[in-house]
């Protein structure tokens, strides 16, 4: 099936660049051979690309697109943790906020976005358990949310 790298260069993706963090805490902690990573939004650089609530101001297309930049955030402080993605043995789970209308039901089609993503780069270890909550709002008006916990 070849490498991660080269499964994210064959669909035209590259990892972005660390993100920082922009409050007080650390982007991931290990624990034994769990790797818990802190939440990421759908920044490209320094700023939010989808901002607002998704059947407001967003449509499940976009929101889709929202996760998966958040997954491949995500990912770059995964690789910055193992120093290799090859080294993830399994992505254990996701929880994937959704900032949404109260009358919004599509949150699993939305976090479709990140789990599409970790499944195609990672194949079979890379399905997992998963949570999409519905939310009011996220930081700086992002319109998702994801945190993820891998083994190595």
């Amino acid at each position: 099936m070849g490498s991660i790298n080269n499964r994210l260069q064959e669909l035209g993706l590259e990892l972005p660049k660390l993100p920082e963090p922009v409050a007080n805490y650390v982007p991931g902690v290990k624990v034994g051979n769990l790797i818990f990573l802190s939440g990421q939004t759908p920044k490209d650089g320094e700023h939010i690309r989808y901002k607002g609530k998704l059947d407001v101001d967003l449509s499940i297309e976009e929101g889709y697109a929202a996760a998966k930049l958040c997954t491949l955030r995500l990912l770059s402080v995964l690789q910055s943790l193992t120093g290799d993605l090859e080294r993830v043995k399994r992505i254990v789970k996701l929880t994937v906020f959704v900032n949404a209308s109260e009358d919004f039901e599509k949150h699993p089609q939305v976090a479709d976005g990140a789990s599409d993503l970790l499944e195609k780069l990672f194949g079979e270890i890379g399905q997992h358990a998963r949570a999409a909550v519905g939310v009011d709002s996220l930081p700086s008006g992002a319109a998702v949310e994801i945190e993820l916990i891998a083994e190595v």
